[in-house]
């Protein structure tokens, strides 16, 4: 977590979280080249433009688009307005999205990832560094069981394998959950666990190129040690990341969702079941026309949502004060949504999204090259 704001919000913080999302989406929307209000009040100025008013809608429709359409999502909705004031709905679908490129340049120069604004000339030196990392390669995990003996032994041989190439690899990213168990109150073995991430550690030292050449993050899943079911997670409690810094000292322990820089590109990575949650409390089903793949589905909600989480907070709930921390503002270059669900990958509209799959159930993962934005879907 950033900041000092409080976790224990105000009404007015909830109140806040909600006109936020809307008025981003609003901005984007009023920005886009179909809905900017011609300059000139004529005829042929308002060919192709349209004036859009916001409403909150309680009817049918004949049609939608492409995504899930949840509680919370704000939608675009083209119909009729009936002479006894009932909107009726023909078509809805999502905001269209914003090119990375406008919304930065709109912002006048805004850091939003937090690292601090970059010169026309940093840039430049960030680009041309960018284009010869072409070896660097980020190897993503999800489901990685520390308790489970097989879990371990299949992560062995990803290890074994990687020490054995020319060039190891720059990132592994080891996602939650990191036991089988769901770490709650009925759970007591605490210190089990933590043994357990001790010998993680030993595993990883054991391969002296990765550990030397390599850079291992760490990111909590739903089900893991620490505070309730509640976005965003902080890193892992210190009493499990001792036993691994204990062998190896570039790891790093980060929260969920966290954020990559990579050189001048924005990789987000989020570990959550949003998948089955999405179709789950979706209030009708997407149309089949663009795609039945329900992964794509997925990524065009996050992403024309502009949100992680578009659930409603009953359903997911979210510290009200950092609800920017899930955010998709401006689009990113990469969204890493690790799922239990089936290994899938997608580019939608330039933005690289994959699932890497779940490592405990069934092997899955994905080597990653972020400079040529390569997904190498891997299993064993």
């Amino acid at each position: 977590f950033t900041g000092k704001l409080p976790i224990h919000g105000e009404a007015s913080s909830k109140a806040a979280l909600y006109r936020e999302r809307l008025q981003l989406l609003q901005q984007r929307l009023a920005r886009d080249r179909h809905f900017i209000r011609p300059a000139f009040d004529s005829e042929m100025s308002r060919s192709g433009s349209f004036e859009i008013p916001f409403t909150v809608l309680l009817d049918t429709w004949h049609k939608i688009t492409t995504g899930y359409f949840v509680e919370n999502t704000v939608i675009v909705a083209e119909g009729e307005l009936l002479p006894n004031g009932v909107f009726h709905i023909h078509t809805c679908g999502f905001p269209p999205l914003e090119n990375r490129n406008v919304s930065l340049s709109v912002t006048a120069g805004l850091d939003f990832f937090g690292g601090g604004a970059l010169t026309t000339d940093e840039t430049t030196r960030l680009t041309d560094l960018e284009q010869n990392a072409f070896n660097d390669m980020f190897v993503i995990l999800s489901d990685v069981w520390v308790d489970s003996p097989e879990t371990m032994e299949k992560l062995a041989t990803v290890l074994d394998g990687y020490e054995s190439v020319d060039v190891v690899p720059s990132l592994f990213v080891f996602m939650g959950n990191f036991c089988s168990h769901p770490c709650n109150l009925a759970y007591h073995s605490f210190s089990d666990l933590r043994a357990q991430f001790g010998k993680l550690g030993s595993m990883i030292a054991a391969h002296t190129r990765l550990k030397e050449g390599s850079r291992f993050l760490f990111i909590p899943g739903p089900d893991d040690a620490g505070p309730a079911n509640i976005l965003p997670r902080p890193a892992l409690p210190n009493f499990f990341c001792e036993e691994v810094r204990k062998h190896v000292t570039n790891a790093v322990f980060s929260s969920n969702p966290c954020r990559i820089k990579f050189y001048t590109q924005e990789i987000v990575l989020f570990r959550q079941d949003m998948l089955y949650r999405m179709r789950r409390f979706c209030v009708v089903p997407p149309s089949a026309e663009e795609t039945n793949e329900p992964f794509e589905n997925l990524v065009a909600t996050v992403t024309h949502q502009s949100h992680l989480c578009p659930l409603p907070l009953t359903v997911q709930p979210i510290i009200w004060n950092f609800d920017h921390c899930l955010r998709l503002y401006p689009t990113p270059h990469t969204i890493i949504l690790a799922d239990k669900a089936e290994q899938k990958a997608f580019k939608y509209t330039g933005v690289t999204c994959f699932n890497p799959g779940s490592f405990a159930n069934d092997g899955t993962f994905v080597a990653y090259r972020p400079a040529t934005h390569e997904v190498e879907l891997s299993a064993l």
